[in-house]
């Protein structure tokens, strides 16, 4: 941690801004406040390590999700979409010096989500060119391999903490059903209150990219409707949907395709509420309905 600290002061003093003070943290990173010389407030995003693991994803990269997150902010920025802009990173030639990505501060009112707005931002989202670059969620493989794939291997996990936990759907079958799903459009995938920054209403920039896919609308529907069950109303998805359809057409809802990647969300969230940040009831209750979806996804025809 001191190592990190230092880092962080040597930057501060190299790129003009003043001492940086801890903003928030998450699994795999921490945000850090600061102001420019001309008193613009930046954000400093830092790795707690260069290599990091947790239930829902075993082998994290920390500098290929920083060094992504630099890219697809800088082409989202160059075609008008709200997002903070990066401004520098630094890649370390120290071990035990961290990564760090200089962009500009977002501010946030705690202003009420506008779902309409938001629905509208996603269909644009959709329609951008993508950005040329392989993601890290990717893993190497197509998208319906990839969501097949950790579909079983966050299945598998999450019966290391539920008792008679029964045999997944099968690869094969999931790959079939999502087929479909090897769209171009740029995905984030993790649409929910912490990443999205509001002000006076208006939605000002969608953060953390580092569970973007390659897809079409269904996989980002899929993640939303399951982030809806948690959201304690925030996720108006009608409304969404609404906002949505006045740009380019939102996925059926009772799509196969949807309902894979709902149950890609939903065993995500379990491990969640399992393993990352237990809580006991919540826990229960996503595994049960991860046990629900994964009949529902079995019992489809592909």
């Amino acid at each position: 941690m001191s190592e990190r600290l230092d880092t962080l002061t040597e930057l501060a003093e190299r790129w003009g801004i003043d001492a940086p003070t801890l903003a928030g943290s998450g699994l795999e990173f921490s945000v850090y406040r600061a102001r420019s010389r001309d008193g613009d407030p930046v954000a400093l995003r830092v790795a707690h390590r260069r290599f990091d693991s947790n239930a829902n994803d075993p082998a994290v990269d920390t500098r290929a999700l920083l060094v992504q997150e630099y890219r697809i902010t800088r082409h989202l920025a160059a075609h008008g979409f709200p997002v903070a802009e990066p401004v520098k990173l630094f890649l370390s030639d120290d071990s035990s010096s961290p990564d760090v990505l200089l962009s500009r501060y977002v501010p946030d009112d705690g202003a009420p989500l506008d779902c309409f707005a938001l629905g509208q931002l996603l269909a644009r989202l959709h329609l951008l060119p993508p950005p040329r670059l392989d993601l890290v969620a990717s893993e190497g493989m197509s998208t319906p391999k990839v969501i097949a794939t950790r579909i079983q291997r966050r299945w598998a996990e999450v019966g290391c903490h539920v008792m008679d936990w029964p045999k997944p759907p099968g690869h094969a079958h999931l790959a079939r059903l999502l087929a479909g799903v090897s769209g171009n459009s740029l995905l984030h995938l993790d649409v929910r209150s912490d990443n999205i920054r509001r002000e006076d209403g208006e939605i000002t920039a969608l953060l953390d990219w580092s569970n973007a896919l390659p897809g079409n609308s269904a996989m980002e529907f899929g993640r939303l409707v399951e982030y809806a069950l948690y959201a304690e109303n925030e996720l108006d998805m009608a409304t969404l949907r609404a906002g949505y359809d006045t740009v380019c057409q939102a996925p059926p809802e009772g799509g196969k395709e949807l309902l894979v990647c709902r149950l890609d969300a939903a065993v995500m969230l379990a491990l969640v509420f399992l393993s990352e940040a237990p809580d006991p009831k919540r826990g229960a209750l996503a595994a049960d309905h991860v046990r629900e979806l994964g009949a529902m996804v079995a019992a489809l025809e592909a």
